[in-house]
């Protein structure tokens, strides 16, 4: 019975990294966003959706720094779990179109962009269009942005969606931050502050990390190869 034990709390030890640090630390983003579909949530998905995350982050590069939302959709073997599966990759599609018409309507084309990569929707908006550098106030404009995608994401409820902030390169230590990972942590309870005020959205759904300021990317094409 010990040894049983032993292993129940070694297998939750490891299920509590489906974030790992190492993979993390590869790349930089200024705002990273995951959403993936609570309906179907068991173990097989939270093993899916931690290598998808292996993945997303096995590259990195140094530049300007970026937002990115991934959207990680897992599917199943049973017709009705895969009927589900489609029906939440079409969601994905149509979220995307949403997202690209604001983008071209607003003439944000060189601050935002989408990417449907199979079951993963990103969208990175430009460090520009966030915050200044060393502040994690979100710019007006930038508030404008967080609340059309709250509004596009009330459309598909039941996704859990995760908000990770990052900064530059650039040290920080002063009256409000005594480091990068503060900054990053604060920039992402205010971009997920700006979009839980749209009271469509669901607080349980959300989490928010920070993930300080290394390997910042220098493209907004930054990808991963597969999900």
């Amino acid at each position: 019975m010990l040894r049983n034990k032993r292993n129940e709390e070694e297998e939750k030890a490891d299920e509590s990294w489906l974030l790992p640090y190492a993979d993390l630390l590869t790349l930089l983003l200024a705002l990273f966003i995951v959403l993936y579909g609570m309906s179907t949530t068991d173990a097989k998905k939270f093993e899916q959706m931690s290598q998808a995350f292996s993945i997303a982050f096995s590259g990195g590069a140094s530049g300007v720094l970026e937002q990115q939302v991934a959207i990680v959709q897992t599917g199943n073997h049973s017709s009705k779990k895969s009927s589900l599966y489609e029906k939440e990759q079409q969601n994905l599609e149509e979220l995307k179109s949403n997202l690209d018409g604001y983008i071209k309507e607003s003439g944000l084309n060189d601050q935002l962009d989408t990417e449907l990569n199979h079951s993963e929707l990103k969208i990175t908006i430009s460090e520009s269009a966030l915050f200044d550098s060393g502040s994690a106030d979100m710019k007006e404009d930038s508030k404008n942005v967080a609340r059309m995608i709250g509004q596009m994401l009330q459309e598909y409820p039941g996704y859990e969606m995760i908000v990770a902030g990052h900064t530059d390169n650039v040290p920080i230590h002063n009256a409000y931050f005594d480091s990068n990972w503060d900054l990053s942590t604060a920039r992402a309870l205010s971009f997920m502050k700006v979009l839980l005020n749209n009271s469509e959205l669901e607080p349980k759904l959300f989490r928010a990390v920070g993930l300080g300021e290394y390997h910042p990317v220098d493209s907004i094409l930054a990808r991963p190869s597969t999900v």
